[in-house]
């Protein structure tokens, strides 16, 4: 399998690689995840994250957004104490209103995935390429961003949320 460079440094990058990324994520929870790690990376390697997944799973209620919305002071003090997660307040803080977001938005009427998905370009190999110049944010994670900030959405600049859009396979990049 011809794989970037990034997936092929370790073991836990091409598994990740070969069996996750770029896959479609097409269900509210999954993507509520994808955003809450690709916040978590940002200034971090994303093997990091990955290592620390399960950690982040237990520690963030499965990424139930329900569950998570409901977090507290309390919650906050316990996760900055979690040495399996990245112990940032924002990025602690930010999962959490994430959460309360997406709960809000389902209760408008509107599907955090199917918001997300909307985003789609046209053609998905336009604004990707898996080149050494590849860009780090699109006309489409621009608009995605605003999107989700405008729901309440914090921590969610282009960048991460054009990692959100590879990650989740929205965006499909030529070979």
């Amino acid at each position: 399998m011809k794989r970037p460079a990034w997936a092929e440094a370790t073991d836990l990058l091409r598994h990740y690689y070969d069996t996750e990324w770029g896959l479609p994520v097409t269900d509210a929870a999954g993507v509520y995840e994808r955003i809450v790690l690709e916040g978590f990376q940002s200034g971090l390697s994303w093997a990091t994250i990955l290592r620390k997944r399960p950690a982040f799973r237990d520690a963030f209620a499965g990424f139930d957004p329900d569950v998570v919305a409901r977090f507290d002071e309390t919650d906050v003090a316990r996760l900055l104490g979690d040495a399996g997660i990245v112990r940032n307040r924002r990025k602690i803080e930010a999962a959490i209103t994430n959460a309360r977001a997406a709960v809000a938005l389902r209760e408008t009427g509107v599907d955090l995935a199917e918001l997300v998905w909307s985003f789609r370009p046209d053609d998905p190999t336009e604004e990707s390429d898996a080149g050494p110049d590849r860009p780090s944010q699109s006309a489409a994670s621009r608009a995605l961003a605003s999107a989700l900030k405008k729901a309440g959405f914090v921590f969610v600049g282009p960048v991460t949320a054009y990692a959100l859009m590879e990650a989740i396979g929205i965006l499909e990049h030529r070979a």
